[in-house]
């Protein structure tokens, strides 16, 4: 059985091996790299889970096949941001993604945030055509991934 969960402090063993499953496979998806993230500590991890931002997955009994999580900016409360949104190789196409992203986009409207904004690395079709089905617009502000990095990632946006 498949469900959706958002994950807390308690469960930072899970975040880690997710993301860094995540970053091992998709490294050109996501501004940290797999080396830096192994260097966080249990407490960075915690941390991380921390607060009223969710960070959501996509669990099949004990797997976890997805993640993505949603994070107010300081300051901007009708703002959120979409962040570290990857599926398992074995469970792309069928729906993890637009499920976490929908419940994203219901939190960020109980929280009235008018505005809904993600990234996407230049080249990553499958998932810009999610986000544009899903009604995010590109921008056409681009940055590099990483620092020095040669990839470039586009903002997407969504008002709601």
């Amino acid at each position: 059985m498949t469900t959706i969960a958002q994950i807390g402090p308690d469960d930072w063993e899970d975040f880690r091996d997710i993301r860094l499953r995540a970053l091992a496979d998709a490294p050109d998806a996501f501004g940290v790299t797999l080396a830096d993230a192994r260097q966080n500590s249990e407490q960075d991890w915690r941390d991380r889970l921390a607060g009223s931002s969710p960070v959501l997955v996509v669990r099949d009994r004990a797997v976890l096949l997805a993640m993505g999580g949603g994070w107010h900016p300081p300051g901007e409360p009708d703002r959120m941001m979409v962040w570290g949104m990857w599926t398992a190789p074995e469970a792309r196409g069928n729906g993890c993604a637009r499920s976490l992203l929908d419940r994203l986009l219901d939190h960020a409207r109980r929280l009235d945030a008018t505005t809904v904004e993600l990234h996407v690395t230049e080249g990553n079709n499958s998932a810009r055509r999610l986000y544009e089905t899903c009604g995010f617009e590109a921008t056409g502000e681009w940055e590099p991934l990483q620092e020095g990095s040669a990839l470039q990632i586009e903002l997407m946006r969504r008002v709601i």
